[in-house]
């Protein structure tokens, strides 16, 4: 891939309002760092070439000692650059923080995203349909995600939508996304789990309205279900090379996950897991023995 595609799908081509506000950030804090790193690039280069040997208009001070104005103007510019962007850290880490609701005319959708080795599991609890390495989304429709991990620490990363955030064993941690226009936006593992992480990527299908409720009637009609006998197949260590939908998934898949319980053996058409609350960044969940 060349750079130039690279940039397209990266978190320089925003899709969403989060990822929007995260480059604004990044945008200002180049900006604010480039008003210092610019000025003493070129008064380097001008003190260098009025203080060469061969001028003989310059004034040398050996026995120079303090001035006033000289320490003001360097412990200012200092303390102006640490607030401006400590300011922008502050005001954007409470707006962008992962939990909160993000507004819109659509209803937001509940997906449940676990991690496994190298594979990512999508399970929408109130629509009864799972995916593997696929997420497909309702264009315009806040995403509010509750993830975890089935195994070692992951990173779940979508860069045109914004906010990575780890998964994590035995807790749950939450995320609102959301994708402003129908497309497919790179997905991937932000976070080195094993030799398989590199090819640990999904894709985002964000789909209007009507394409999405096609997608869930044609997921619903699939044979394959979510139970204790496929998710175990699933947790081995490995790459699945094609995404995959379930027509059926057990009640409470994820809390069993989360809690390491044995899954339900056969499943159902709906789940009646409830969806995530929006006004906490994490919940722990007590492991138990299998």
């Amino acid at each position: 891939m060349s750079v130039i595609s690279s940039l397209q799908v990266g978190v320089l081509d925003p899709q969403g309002p989060v990822a929007a506000a995260e480059r604004t950030i990044l945008l200002n804090a180049t900006v604010i760092m480039l008003a210092v790193i610019i000025p003493v690039i070129l008064l380097t280069l001008a003190f260098a070439w009025w203080f060469r040997a061969g001028n003989a208009k310059a004034k040398r001070s050996p026995d120079f000692a303090y001035s006033g104005p000289v320490e003001v103007v360097v412990w200012a510019i200092p303390m102006l650059i640490v607030l401006f962007l400590g300011g922008i850290a502050w005001i954007g880490s409470h707006d962008l923080d992962p939990p909160k609701r993000i507004l819109a005319k659509h209803s937001p959708i509940d997906v449940q995203v676990v991690s496994l080795d190298w594979k990512w599991l999508f399970i929408y609890p109130a629509l009864g349909v799972a995916s593997v390495n696929k997420l497909v989304v309702p264009a315009g429709a806040p995403l509010r995600l509750q993830l975890t991990s089935a195994t070692v620490m992951n990173s779940f990363f979508v860069p045109q939508l914004g906010s990575q955030i780890y998964t994590m064993a035995g807790m749950s941690t939450r995320l609102n996304l959301l994708a402003d226009k129908p497309g497919v936006y790179p997905g991937l593992s932000a976070q080195f789990s094993g030799q398989g992480f590199s090819d640990m990527r999904f894709n985002v299908q964000a789909l209007p309205e009507g394409q999405f409720n096609q997608w869930v009637a044609t997921a619903k009609r699939n044979p394959a279900q979510l139970t204790a006998a496929t998710y175990a197949q699933l947790a081995k260590p490995g790459l699945q090379a094609t995404p995959l939908e379930f027509g059926a998934i057990g009640q409470g898949v994820f809390d069993a996950i989360v809690d390491a319980r044995p899954l339900p053996v056969s499943a159902s058409a709906t789940e009646s897991a409830a969806s995530p609350a929006d006004d906490a960044s994490t919940s722990d969940h007590s492991a138990m023995a299998m």
